[in-house]
């Protein structure tokens, strides 16, 4: 008997013993897990806004979560929340043995795993540090885990770091994300049967999932309720209002986004976050949503009118599209900008990405060259055809470039060959003025990639909308070009801002500027941009249309925006007949403008002639000059006073 007994003790000695070893390496191993908690930093969405704070779009990865404190987090959500998972919460000290042993006894009872006896604690661990696999060990590991880090977080901690954690369906993590998703409320403005509705999620996500199963939300909510009764932290008033409540739920995407061009281009443009979707950034754009949807419009209606003139091209639908970009003169601030037409079909980004030939919109950039050198708006030119001769790999090759519908005009004043965009006019002053000057001006606004010959003089190099945009600054700024800029301003996480300023460039003074603003009105008023014109606002502008229509441009501005309009097919080949900038690109810009004054009457509406610039009358036309470029007669220039 003494030898069974000494064996029986053994056995008992060595079982403790494996226990507390057992019990001892879980315990090593769960301090790891302790930290995932205590230090816990979940992926938080960063949300992107237009000038007027209202929200374009979310950016997340895998988990679409806001973050709320404790003090953000309502007592009734608390409460009903601790009301149907952990009534005990405050007095236990993480792990629950009665509720642990009621579940065990209705699991023999129904022969299956029935009821969890988990506290929120316990849940928390389960969904951040271990896996949810129903084993011994985890058990332990878990009920462990609760202990220790009672010891360590407060209460408020453990539950905020479990409603922040925890799934609530429809892709929300969080109790602040479901909150919004679901009801387009803050927590503060929840009602007590909304509330309920929440906290009954993350026991089954899927099946009380509001936008799915309305009538199982509300059954579960309404028995949240009642449970809240009946351990008295609601009145009978409470109750009833509460089960009559039917609130409504909303049903939308996760990222909300409303531009995604714009999205895609501030996610380039910050490339250097590595926590861009991950950090919960909020980015504040100078997008205006209500310029962008009405960009996207204009977009849209002159993509419709070009089709509508070549019925019988079925691949033109398939490859036309366009891009559209519109800024602040002043600022640089970016309104609007659209990449495409449609970017469930494409989401290339046409506004930024693409480099398209630019045409005859170089020609205000050539001419503003011209006029500082001197030349006056009634400067003539010659508008006739000239043979140029070249060689490429030692072969002798012709250059006889025409006008668009092969006339002369003979000697014409700057001011009409830039309104009719003659080519060959074009050409003659740039010869005049001297292409190396020429070609140093065309780099120092800003184009890369420039040829050195005088095909420049037709603009046969590329650029984006976007750098067209920032370029034409030197016109409608009068002078002065600034980096157009799409973000604000950046707070982080930590409330740390960062403000996004832009660099400025003077190319010319404000009066040299000016007769270039006047040309370019002028060129709305009579010459290849009249479709651009819009009552009640003086506009300016160029059109510009690459070799058999394979681009079309209309770049210009009014007194306080400027609008870039690009029409082409993404492979580079013909749009058809008669698509020129004026034709395709100008109605969308006249039709941008026009909406616009809609929503914003108290735009300027008439440019402003700088001090130092005069005018005169010749001819019955009225032209503008300065000290730098008085008017010409008869190869002499006129001595009129200027009053500066």
């Amino acid at each position: 008997m003494k030898y069974l007994l000494k064996i029986l003790g053994i056995i008992i000695f060595v079982c403790v013993v494996g226990i507390i070893i057992f019990v001892a390496q879980i315990y090593a191993e769960i301090r790891n897990d302790t930290d995932k908690i205590v230090h816990y930093k979940p992926p938080i969405a960063t949300q992107i806004f237009d000038r007027k704070e209202r929200l374009i779009a979310n950016l997340f990865e895998e988990e679409f979560r806001f973050y709320a404190t404790f003090e953000e987090i309502p007592p009734r959500v608390i409460e009903a929340l601790l009301a149907v998972e952990d009534t005990l919460f405050f007095e236990h000290s993480g792990v629950n043995l009665d509720a642990i042993m009621r579940a065990m006894f209705k699991n023999i009872q129904n022969a299956r795993y029935a009821e969890g006896g988990s506290t929120i604690t316990q849940q928390l661990i389960k969904n951040v540090a271990l896996s949810r696999e129903k084993t011994i060990e985890r058990k332990i590991k878990e009920m462990l885990l609760a202990f220790r880090l009672e010891t360590i977080l407060s209460k408020e901690e453990i539950l905020e770091r479990y409603l922040n954690h925890t799934y609530f369906g429809h892709g929300y993590y969080g109790i602040k994300t479901a909150s919004q998703g679901y009801f387009h409320k803050e927590m503060q403005d929840l009602t007590l049967k909304e509330a309920s509705m929440l906290v009954a999620l993350p026991r089954a996500p899927s099946f009380y999932d509001p936008t799915k199963k309305y009538d199982f939300s509300l059954g579960r909510a309404n028995s949240i309720l009642q449970r809240m009764f009946e351990i008295g932290w609601i009145n009978k008033e409470e109750l009833e209002a509460g089960i009559l409540e039917q609130p409504k739920v909303y049903n939308e995407t996760l990222t909300q986004n409303v531009a995604p061009y714009v999205v895609d281009e501030v996610q380039r443009q910050l490339k250097h976050i590595e926590d861009l979707k991950t950090g919960g950034y909020l980015i504040y754009l100078n997008i205006d949503l209500d310029y962008q949807e009405i960009a996207q419009e204009a977009l849209y209606f002159g993509y419709e009118q070009i089709l509508s003139r070549h019925k019988q091209d079925e691949s033109l639908q398939d490859k036309l599209n366009g891009a559209l970009v519109v800024l602040e003169n002043q600022s640089g601030k970016i309104l609007a900008l659209v990449g495409g037409v449609d970017y469930k079909k494409s989401n290339f980004n046409r506004a930024t990405q693409s480099q398209r030939q630019i045409g005859s919109s170089v020609k205000p950039f050539l001419y503003q060259t011209a006029l500082n050198f001197g030349l006056s708006q009634n400067y003539q030119i010659p508008d006739i055809a000239r043979t140029y001769t070249y060689r490429v790999g030692g072969e002798r090759k012709l250059w006889q470039p025409k006008n668009y519908g092969n006339s002369l005009r003979g000697p014409v004043a700057l001011k009409t060959a830039l309104a009719k965009s003659l080519n060959l006019a074009t050409i003659n002053l740039v010869e005049e003025v001297g292409f190396d000057r020429i070609y140093n001006d065309i780099v120092r606004y800003g184009f890369s990639g420039v040829p050195k010959d005088l095909s420049i003089s037709l603009g046969s190099f590329g650029a984006s909308p976007y750098e067209m945009a920032r370029n034409f600054m030197a016109f409608s700024n009068y002078g002065k070009i600034i980096e157009p800029q799409l973000i604000a301003t950046l707070v982080s996480r930590e409330g740390v801002i960062t403000h996004y300023e832009s660099k400025e460039i003077e190319i010319t003074t404000p009066q040299q500027s000016f007769l270039m603003v006047d040309l370019l009105r002028n060129a709305v008023r009579s010459g290849t941009g009249t479709k651009a014109k819009v009552e009640g606002i003086e506009l300016a502008g160029k059109t510009g249309t690459t070799n058999d229509n394979v681009d079309a441009w209309f770049c210009g501005f009014s007194p306080s925006l400027e609008a870039i309009v690009w029409y082409g097919k993404d492979d580079n080949t013909p749009m058809g007949y008669s698509e020129t900038g004026g034709v395709a690109g100008a109605p969308a810009f006249s039709y941008f403008f026009d909406k616009i004054l809609e929503i914003e009457p108290g735009l300027p509406r008439k440019f402003e002639v700088p001090k130092g610039v005069g005018s005169k009358s010749i001819g019955g036309e009225n032209f503008y000059y300065t000290e730098q470029s008085p008017l010409w007669n008869n190869q002499k220039t006129m001595q009129d006073e200027i009053i500066f």
